[in-house]
Formats: structure tokens, C-alpha cells, sequence
């Protein structure tokens, strides 16, 4: 134990004991994220420089403590959760955008950064950061490189490696690296594109270079009402089929929309089976022309109505119910299980009828809302905390619901991570030697294994079964 007070002491001396927390009440408040999983850590800490995640790196190597990175908590997989217990290093304190390059479309931002407030300091010179997870007005920047996050713009614009050029990071062995620049394409092995996505295990980014985007001259949003939900998902493949590319195409279902508009009353339809919000950008003509062809194409797979958005706050009204929906599902069941598989686009009618029949079979409520345009699925599962019989059942059809993307030719995850929710589904995907390759490239970073310990790889645990650690630090004051 004296160990453990020794680290504490020195991490004190390091940041002051207003940036380090260690008491149960403290923890508390750093043991779960937005998944099912729940790990605390010894102590947190926050950091406002690289020089002192330098000096917190170093101490813990010095006492052999794990350590894990944290944005603002909003993850879907425990990737940010202590499952080792150790340090845990919040970077809500790095949050200063450091420099904008207006010319050449750059901006050096710390990881802190909220993924909006970016887009909003640069609105003003016509320029945004493209990426857009549905948590934008939370997330951090410096989560998405961890996750490699996506959102409802994925489709046309990319995910966040697609707008990451450099970073500035220190390595769990104490070494701060700078890796790409500026330059669109940087000489070498494409370290940027190695680390971003890989959920914090390579090391902890204090600095990332990123592109600013034009925003477009034109924005239409489109809201097509459906009857059936196979007529919904068929108007999607049909897209694919014609090749056109949206700039955004998400779906809610029924039961879903209806939770969304109790919340945020954006107009949608109470008595739909779903509903596609689509959204084409670009030159005004091409913008036009796009527009009416998705229009044909939901007309002629039985949309019950095609509306287009007004005028800006209709369209921003829209968006509001799309990026709430969340929250919004929340006020009716304080407890759901958010997955995240993937599927071939042409598999999406096939896909939403076996999600019915998997949630008929364990007798739960599933509601589907999803980045239809890339086939990447977010079912719901509603539940209740307190009942350890359906949680069980809910961790089955979750199981089965990823089971058949896999089947469908699909992935175990699109944007939320691998964590330690889904580790132990990576063999499904993965043989022992691509596994085995995998553990080596994490190894020549992360020699020992001490940055965010648990994660991507098969632990031999279960999803929801880490749980509230112990508190091994001894004789320390609540304050």
C-alpha cells in the first residue's frame, strides 16, 4: 500500500491536490461511461499541459500503475474506463484550440476540445470540422482519434482519420513523439492513420493536427415517411444500386421517432412505421438535381410523403431530434443497451426483420436508429438495471444482433469501439494469427501493457461483468 500513497504523493506535488482526486465520492463519478460497463479507477487526474501527462506517465511507470486516457465520458464501449483500476487522466483541462490556419484549412487543437466548439470557432471564416457524432456538443476531439468516430455526415465526408494529419503524443513508456504535420500526405509509415482508432492503447494524444472543411454553398434536408419499414430500408439499397451518395442518410423507426418527437418536437410523424433524414450539399444546381432524384426514389418505394426542410432553423429543428435521440429514449426508459454492428447496405431490409424477431424472442423493446447510408446499425434494447435476468437476456440478443451482421458480411462495430464491451467477440472476426499480429503492433508502443490495460483483446471476461473496484489506496482523506 505504500506504494500506491507514494504515487499519489508525487502526482500531488506534480499537478497540486485540486487536480487529483482520490476519494470514494470522487471516483465515483469516473467509474462508467455510456455503455453497460462500470471499472474504477484509483485515482484521476487533469493535466493542462503535455509536460505534466509527461510527468504523470512517468510516475506511473515508476510505481507500475495502469493508466487511461479520458475525453468527456460520452463512449459507447468502456474504452475510457479503468478496468485495471490505476490512473485515469482527464483531459477536460486541455481544451484550448491553439492554432487556426485559415488559409491553408488547419487547426492545432488539444484533445479537450469539444468536437462543436471547434466548428464554431471557425464558422465565421466559412469553414467547419466535418465530423459530426451524434454527441458532437460533448465529445471530445480528442476521443474521436481515439475512436475514430463517425457520425450522420460520415457518409460524404469520411470519418475522423480522414481529417487528422498529425498529433503530438506521449508514449506509455514516458517518450513524447510527433508524428505527420501539416502536409497532406507525410513521408514514412502513416502513424497517424495507425493511431487513430486505436482506442488508447498506443498512447496519450496531447496535441492533434486537423483539416478544416469548406461548408458547402448549398444544403438541402430531406424528411421521406414511410408505411413500412421494409419499404424504408429498400429505398436505401436503392440508393446504393444508382450510386448516389448523400451527404447524410439516417433512419428511425416507429417506435423511436415518436420518443424523439415527445422531446423535441421537430414534426415528426406520429403514426409512421419510420422515417429517412436525408441531406445532399454542394454547388446549388447539383444540390437541386440530387434532391429531386432521392425524392423519385422514395416516391417509387411508397413514401407516404416527401418533406423538405424551409428553411435553416427547419432543418437545424430536424437535426435536433436526430442528435437527441438519445436522450430522448432516455426520458421513457432511464436504461438501454446501445449496439453497434454493421452491415452491407443491400442486407438492411433483411437486417431490421431479424432485430424484430430477436427482440420478440427475448420479450424486449428494440427501437433502430442508424446511419442508414453506411450500414451502420444502432438498436436500442431497453431494459431495467435492476433486474439481472434481463440484463442477461439483453446481452444475448445483443450477441445475436452482431452475430448476424458478422453472418451478413458485416462488423462487430462502425464507430463505437471495440473497448471492453465487445472483446471478447473479436475472435469472431479474427483468427489467432491476425489477433496475435494486432498484439504485437500495441506491444512495440506499449511495451507494458500499461496504457488502458484490458481492452480490444479477449480477456476472458463477459460483457457487464467488471464492476465497481475496491479502493486500494490506503489512508487517503475525502476531500
Amino acid at each position: 500500500m505504500r506504494i500506491e500513497h507514494d504515487l499519489l504523493r508525487g502526482l500531488e506535488r506534480l499537478l497540486g491536490r485540486e487536480r487529483v482526486l482520490s476519494s470514494r465520492e470522487d471516483l465515483l463519478l469516473y467509474e462508467y461511461d455510456g455503455s453497460v460497463e462500470e471499472a474504477r479507477p484509483q485515482c484521476v487526474v487533469f493535466p493542462r499541459s503535455t509536460d505534466e501527462v509527461l510527468g504523470i506517465v512517468r510516475l506511473a511507470n515508476q510505481f507500475k500503475t495502469p493508466m487511461v486516457g479520458r475525453g468527456a465520458g460520452t463512449g459507447l464501449s468502456g474504452g475510457a474506463l479503468a478496468r485495471e483500476g490505476g490512473v485515469m487522466i482527464v483531459f477536460s483541462q486541455m481544451n484550448r484550440v491553439l492554432e487556426i490556419d485559415y488559409e491553408n484549412r488547419r487547426a492545432v487543437v488539444q484533445p479537450g476540445v469539444v468536437n462543436l466548439e471547434l466548428s464554431r470557432a471557425v464558422a465565421h471564416a466559412g469553414l467547419h470540422f466535418a465530423p459530426d457524432p451524434s454527441s458532437q456538443r460533448a465529445c471530445t476531439i480528442g476521443g474521436n482519434v481515439s475512436e475514430n468516430s463517425g457520425g450522420p455526415h460520415t457518409l460524404a465526408y469520411g470519418v475522423t482519420t480522414n481529417h487528422v494529419l498529425g498529433m503530438k503524443a506521449v508514449l506509455p513508456t514516458g517518450e513524447l513523439i510527433c508524428i505527420g504535420g501539416s502536409a497532406v500526405d507525410s513521408p514514412g509509415y502513416d502513424l497517424c492513420g495507425l493511431f487513430v482508432g486505436s482506442e488508447g492503447t498506443f498512447a496519450l494524444v496531447t496535441e492533434i493536427t486537423v483539416k478544416l472543411t469548406p461548408l458547402p454553398e448549398t444544403v438541402k434536408t430531406l424528411l421521406a415517411i414511410f408505411d413500412s419499414i421494409d419499404d424504408t430500408t429498400e429505398t436505401v439499397a436503392d440508393f446504393t444500386a444508382r450510386g448516389i451518395t448523400p451527404a447524410a442518410c439516417e433512419m428511425l423507426d416507429g417506435w423511436t421517432l415518436r420518443a424523439v418527437e415527445a422531446y423535441v418536437h421537430a414534426g415528426f410523424p406520429l403514426d409512421c412505421a419510420a422515417v429517412l433524414l436525408l441531406e445532399v450539399d454542394g454547388l446549388r444546381e447539383s444540390v437541386e438535381a440530387q434532391a429531386k432524384d432521392m425524392a423519385e426514389i422514395c416516391a417509387a418505394h411508397h413514401a407516404r410523403e416527401v418533406r423538405v426542410a424551409r428553411d435553416a432553423a427547419e432543418r437545424d429543428l430536424l437535426w435536433k431530434g436526430r442528435k437527441n435521440a438519445f436522450g430522448a429514449v432516455g426520458r421513457i426508459c432511464p436504461t438501454y443497451y446501445v449496439q453497434d454492428g454493421v452491415i452491407p447496405r443491400t442486407k438492411l431490409p433483411a437486417t431490421l426483420r431479424r432485430i424484430d424477431e430477436i427482440g420478440k424472442k427475448y420479450r424486449l423493446e428494440i427501437g433502430n436508429i442508424f446511419h442508414a447510408g453506411d450500414g451502420n446499425l444502432h438498436p436500442l434494447i431497453m431494459f431495467d438495471a435492476r433486474d439481472a435476468e434481463q440484463f442477461k437476456r439483453v446481452i444475448s440478443a445483443a450477441d445475436e444482433i452482431i452475430q448476424y451482421c458478422i453472418d451478413a458480411g458485416g462488423s462487430i462495430t462502425g464507430e463505437h469501439g471495440v473497448g471492453m464491451e465487445k472483446d471478447r467477440l473479436m475472435p469472431l472476426l479474427f483468427s489467432d494469427a491476425e489477433l496475435g499480429l494486432m498484439r504485437s503492433v500495441r506491444d512495440t508502443f506499449n511495451p507494458t501493457g500499461l496504457l488502458n490495460p484490458g481492452k480490444i483483446f479477449p480477456t476472458g471476461k463477459g460483457c457487464g461483468e467488471t464492476r465497481i473496484r475496491p479502493l486500494p489506496v490506503a489512508g487517503t482523506a475525502a476531500r
